[in-house]
């Protein structure tokens, strides 16, 4: 990731612990410091994002899309000796609140999300208002990515930092994000992007496009769906947002799964998915996201994951277009539902921007909600493998759930983490499954 800097002294513990000694370093600049000035603010941004995207094991997104795939048989553990990971696996009382995988998304989300609530207090020392407008946007998106990847895998967690934090249900988590975010979008409106902002933060990211299409997936996941289907419609599908690695700030799933034989991978070329939502053995889709016939060194998975220094999207044109197509068939418009569902199935390679695309025929079957929601489903599942999403759509889309016959998921929500529950005495009974 080019002109990633590295934050040490001002990692915000969020509700790590509620013994909060403060160790001064002599050589080091204050918290005040650091957050008065547009160049400290902006190094703040940067380190935002290396701690989300970045850090192999470590990373939100490694971790992420370890839980979401794991939990629904979309991944399968390649080597039992990652008994983190194995666990998840397993599901149900396997995962405990002393497990590795979901400890880290629990306190990597929490320290992201800390630190954008510090860049966004003091923002206003940022004099000039496109630098300023940046800076917010920036922070919003990374507020909102860790907020989101919180509610998708809890059910509940703290929006603020301090002694014995608060929680809130995960539905105040995603309205609160997408609160902030619209905050963001009309400020960047107003006053686009300064020349200071653009050379100093990390490249990749499409602030304006980004802004909207996280307010559109955490308005659908929140069940507000004219929310969504507004932020979507804004969503440009010829543009790419992404973050950007290199050999030094490596593609986290590639460094450590994706990359060898020895962690996870796809669990079979149909994606996990058996009956009528396994996918078409015509989809284009299928050889862009795996490898069919892997030798026996290779992972069956590739999709954005190939190389240490491959981008990984921070939303796709395919799940805008599957946002709109849900939240139409939510509102009973079927018409509208399947118009949306038949861009992303008849979409060729050619005519996506990444070159993901099924090049299906347009969907033919029943003009029923239930009917048009299942073939949306099964489409999610499909254009947004690997991205952590399943366990999310599987609880929306009423699945058959972790303990009943037929599950498709082997938890419902995660344990909140040991290092929560030891120093938060308002950590809540953990669920049940």
């Amino acid at each position: 990731m080019k002109r990633i800097l590295y934050i040490t002294a001002l990692l915000a513990l969020g509700t790590l612990g509620a013994c909060q000694r403060e160790y001064l370093n002599p050589s080091t600049a204050s918290q005040q410091q650091v957050v008065s000035t547009s160049d400290g603010l902006l190094t703040l941004c940067n380190g935002l994002q290396y701690r989300y995207s970045t850090g192999g094991l470590l990373s939100v997104i490694y971790n992420a899309v370890a839980l979401g795939g794991l939990s629904t048989r979309e991944l399968t553990v390649l080597n039992v000796g990652n008994i983190e990971e194995y666990n998840v696996s397993l599901g149900g009382g396997s995962v405990n609140n002393a497990n590795g995988v979901v400890r880290n998304v629990w306190t990597q989300c929490q320290l992201v999300r800390a630190n954008a609530d510090l860049v966004l207090a003091n923002a206003g020392n940022a004099p000039d208002a496109g630098t300023r407008a940046g800076i917010v946007a920036y922070a919003s998106i990374f507020r909102a990515l860790a907020l989101g990847t919180l509610a998708e895998s809890f059910e509940q967690a703290p929006l603020t930092t301090g002694d014995n934090a608060p929680f809130v249900p995960r539905l105040q988590l995603l309205t609160d994000a997408v609160t902030q975010l619209e905050t963001a979008a009309a400020g960047l409106a107003a006053n686009p992007v300064s020349s200071d902002f653009t050379s100093k933060i990390v490249p990749g990211l499409d602030l304006t496009n980004t802004l909207q299409a996280l307010i559109a997936r955490y308005s659908l996941e929140a069940g507000n769906y004219d929310k969504a289907l507004t932020a979507a419609a804004k969503v440009s599908l010829t543009s790419k947002s992404v973050f950007n690695y290199d050999d030094n700030t490596r593609n986290p799933i590639f460094e450590v799964a994706f990359g060898n034989r020895n962690v996870f991978e796809p669990t079979d070329y149909a994606l996990g998915l058996t009956g009528s939502l396994a996918p078409s053995s015509a989809d284009q889709r299928l050889p862009f996201l795996m490898r069919a016939n892997p030798t026996a060194t290779q992972n069956r998975g590739l999709a954005f994951y190939t190389a240490n220094n491959a981008p990984i999207p921070v939303y796709l044109p395919g799940e805008m277009l599957l946002i709109q197509a849900e939240a139409y068939a939510r509102k009973n418009d079927l018409t509208n539902a399947v118009t949306y569902l038949n861009r992303v199935l008849t979409k060729t390679p050619a005519q996506d921007v990444y070159g993901l695309g099924a090049a299906l025929p347009a969907y033919s079957g029943a003009l029923t909600q239930d009917a048009v929601l299942f073939e949306i489903l099964r489409n999610r599942y499909i254009e947004l493998a690997f991205q952590g999403f399943r366990l999310e759509d599987s609880r929306r889309f009423n699945r058959p759930g972790a303990g009943t016959t037929g599950a498709e998921r082997n938890r419902n929500f995660y344990p909140y983490p040991r290092v929560e529950r030891e120093n938060n005495s308002g950590t809540p009974a953990d669920p049940a499954i």
